[in-house]
């Protein structure tokens, strides 16, 4: 039986078999992000995928990784067509061709993943250094290149789990994603050894491995033991349900215009600091005043909260009109206390990039003109202490969310609309992402979404409340604001450069030959 099970796992020329191995990580590292959400498949999910490719010359591998990373990230990502069916009104043929374009980008992560760590081996560099920090580098390459996708992370499968998460304010994401890889890592190395003749085992990969678990937990514990803060706001979500194929209908003005004063009533009966509507949710200029702007103006007086809603805004610039993605803030009283502008757009539904160029590409989704970025992070004051507004996918990012509380926010509020997404996985894994921001600055973050999932997560990651999607609903709680201050928040990715540092040096000595020359 033994001798049969080293036949099945050692490397051999059945490429059926190592296709199929390489499929399966796919289909676990898919399941292990929301939804279904199977986190626990995370801590074995590569290990198919380094069995494939034991052995295998480095341009193999390469191929294995690749289609790992197909099925991955066809299975992460299948609600793109969705978007660009649904609402961006793309023929099929059209929209699918662009989405395995997409995949086979992220797949392409995953592939030179595969061929660099062949790479390291047959230089002598261990597996279970190399792995990890090579993943966390290719990780943080993606976050920012051509804009940047930090989306379905590794680390981002443990966004329930909050003992281990704590460590986030230390490494961002990027620590629980090299965790994990390790840990794929180490599982591989030992059935290795079990099914291998020379039964060796990765002891020290091993006790490494659970001295950092041992180490993250005990972190983990210690964190959400600390006392919580005294400043308290109250606050008030309102999901407004506005089908995307009205939103933008200027007969359905009026109407949307009461179903947030409605709701908004309904969430303040018991009063509220601060009333937040989604992304988009007053779907005209709120600048250029009239009837309906007045009724919000005045529904902020009657409820005598603050009020943060989306709204489509412009500046003149150079006798230029420029249009923004913007975030206003009304006092109790109803007066403008500030404005917040999106900084980093959705590339191809809020701008075309290299426009001129593709001047025959329309956006995938419907809004006023060609957006235009925030020229400045700019927090809004509430009286109660300063907030941070993160429009959409900016709570992807955490180098925004780092920066407005740097700049004194002690909450993030987080508006979108995930209509877009339609019943699919992905306001699911939006709202998995956002918890990080919260962990990272140890600052709450709530979000309000036009059809969910419009949630209240505080600054240890503990998601407290959260709404159905597609129902108008209301979401109320108290919120115990945060003072930021955290490692990360304070020197950023350092975790992730140190990793990127050693990936660089890992390359180098991959691609010499013993003898020192450049193989």
């Amino acid at each position: 039986m033994e001798r049969r099970l080293f036949r099945i796992l050692d490397a051999g020329t059945d490429a059926k078999r190592d296709y199929l191995l390489a499929i399966l990580s796919g289909v676990l590292l898919a399941l292990s992000f929301p939804t279904p959400g199977l986190s626990l498949l995370a801590w074995f999910a590569l290990v198919p995928l380094l069995l494939a490719v034991s052995g295998k010359s480095p341009k193999k591998a390469f191929r294995l990784g690749f289609a790992a990373g197909v099925v991955a990230y066809g299975g992460i990502f299948y609600w793109l067509n969705i978007v660009m069916i649904q609402y961006g009104k793309l023929p099929w043929f059209l929209s699918f061709p662009v989405f395995l374009l997409m995949v086979a980008y992220l797949a392409l992560y995953l592939a030179v993943l595969a061929w660099l760590v062949r790479k390291g081996e047959e230089r002598g560099i261990p597996l279970l250094l190399a792995f990890p920090v090579l993943w966390v580098a290719l990780e943080y390459v993606r976050s920012w290149f051509l804009t940047g996708f930090p989306w379905a992370d590794l680390g981002h499968t443990l966004y329930r789990t909050l003992p281990l998460i704590q460590i986030a304010d230390i490494t961002g994401v990027y620590g629980l994603s090299a965790l994990i890889a390790l840990a794929n890592a180490v599982i591989y190395r030992i059935i290795r050894g079990l099914t291998s003749q020379e039964r060796i085992f990765p002891t020290r990969g091993a006790l490494l491995l659970l001295g950092l678990l041992a180490g993250t937990l005990v972190y983990g514990f210690y964190r959400l033991n600390e006392p919580r803060g005294t400043d308290t706001i109250r606050i008030a979500l309102v999901q407004g349900n506005i089908d995307q194929s009205i939103k933008w209908d200027p007969s359905f003005q009026e109407a949307t215009v009461s179903i947030y004063e409605r709701l908004s009533r309904e969430a303040c009966s018991k009063g509220a600091d601060l009333v937040v509507w989604p992304e988009s949710a007053v779907p005209f200029y709120f600048q250029t005043g009239g009837s309906d702007a007045s009724r919000i103006t005045g529904l902020a007086g009657e409820l005598k909260s603050c009020m943060v809603f989306g709204s489509p805004a412009y500046d003149m610039v150079e006798g230029k009109v420029k249009y923004l993605n913007s975030a206003f803030l009304l006092s109790p009283a109803g007066t403008l206390l500030g404005r917040s502008d999106k900084v980093h757009l959705v590339p191809f539904g809020e701008y075309v990039p290299l426009g001129k160029l593709l001047f025959f590409v329309n956006k995938m989704v419907e809004g006023i003109g060609e957006f235009s970025p925030g020229e400045k992070i700019a927090p809004l004051d509430t009286g109660k202490g300063e907030i941070g507004v993160l429009v959409c996918f900016e709570g992807i990012f955490p180098e925004i969310a780092r920066k407005y509380v740097q700049a004194g926010s002690r909450m993030l509020v987080n508006i979108t609309n995930d209509a877009w997404f339609g019943r699919s996985s992905a306001p699911y894994q939006h709202l998995s992402i956002t918890v990080f921001r919260a962990v990272e600055n140890r600052v709450p973050l709530v979000r309000a979404a036009n059809t969910g999932i419009t949630s209240i997560i505080d600054s240890k990651g503990h998601i407290q409340g959260s709404t159905p999607l597609f129902r108008e609903a209301v979401l109320t709680g108290e919120v115990v604001l945060g003072r930021g201050g955290t490692f990360y928040n304070r020197f950023g990715d350092v975790f992730a450069w140190a990793c990127l540092a050693a990936s660089i040096v890992i390359v180098g000595l991959s691609f010499r030959k013993r003898n020192g020359r450049v193989g």
